[in-house]
C-alpha cells in the first residue's frame, strides 16, 4: 500500500516503442529565444501583450488626493479623490477602484465605484456591478444591466454630427 519511492527524485521516462532517442538537448527556435531575451525587465507578460501600451496605472494599494492630468490613458484600481483631466485619453476605473472626483476625458469606462461628474468627449461606459453617482455629459453612453447609476445624462452632439 505505501511505497518507499522518493517523490522528489526525478522519474525516468521510458521512450515509446519505435521513437527516436537523441543524447543532444533540443534547442529552442530563434523566435522563442528572441521573445525571451527582449523581456529584460523581469516582468511576466501574457503572450501577445503589447509592451509599451501607453497606459498609466494606479494600483489597488495607491491612494491619491488632488488633481491628476495628462495626455495618456489611465487605469485606476486604487482610491482617488479630487479631479482627473485626460485631454483625449481613456480613463478606466477598475473593479477595485473607489473614485470621488470630477472627470474630463475622451472616454470613460467604469468598473468600480465613482462619485462625481463626468464629461467625456466620446463615450461613457458603466459596467455591471459598478456604481456611478453624478451627472454625465457625453456623445454616447452604455449602461450594462446590473450597474447602479444615480444622476443625470446629457447627450452632446459632436462637432462633426452637427455640421451634417
Amino acid at each position: 500500500m505505501w511505497s518507499s519511492k522518493r517523490l522528489d527524485a526525478p522519474q525516468a521516462v521510458k521512450p515509446a516503442p519505435g521513437s527516436i532517442q537523441t543524447k543532444q538537448p533540443i534547442s529552442p527556435s530563434p523566435a522563442i529565444l528572441e521573445a525571451t531575451t527582449q523581456n529584460t525587465t523581469g516582468a511576466i507578460r501574457p503572450t501577445g501583450a503589447v509592451t509599451d501600451s501607453g497606459v498609466a496605472r494606479l494600483g489597488p494599494a495607491l491612494q491619491v488626493k488632488g488633481e491628476i492630468s495628462g495626455r495618456e490613458d489611465l487605469l485606476i484600481d486604487g482610491l482617488v479623490e479630487g479631479s482627473v483631466k485626460l485631454e483625449r485619453g481613456k480613463l478606466t476605473i477598475g473593479r477595485t477602484a473607489k473614485v470621488t472626483a470630477d472627470i474630463a476625458a475622451g472616454e470613460v469606462v467604469v468598473g468600480g465605484h465613482l462619485k462625481g461628474n463626468v464629461n467625456a468627449k466620446n463615450r461613457i461606459e458603466i459596467k455591471k456591478d459598478s456604481s456611478v453617482t453624478g451627472d454625465l455629459t457625453t456623445a454616447q453612453i452604455v449602461i450594462e444591466d446590473g450597474a447602479y447609476f444615480r444622476g443625470s445624462v446629457e447627450i452632446e452632439r459632436g462637432v462633426e454630427k452637427q455640421a451634417g
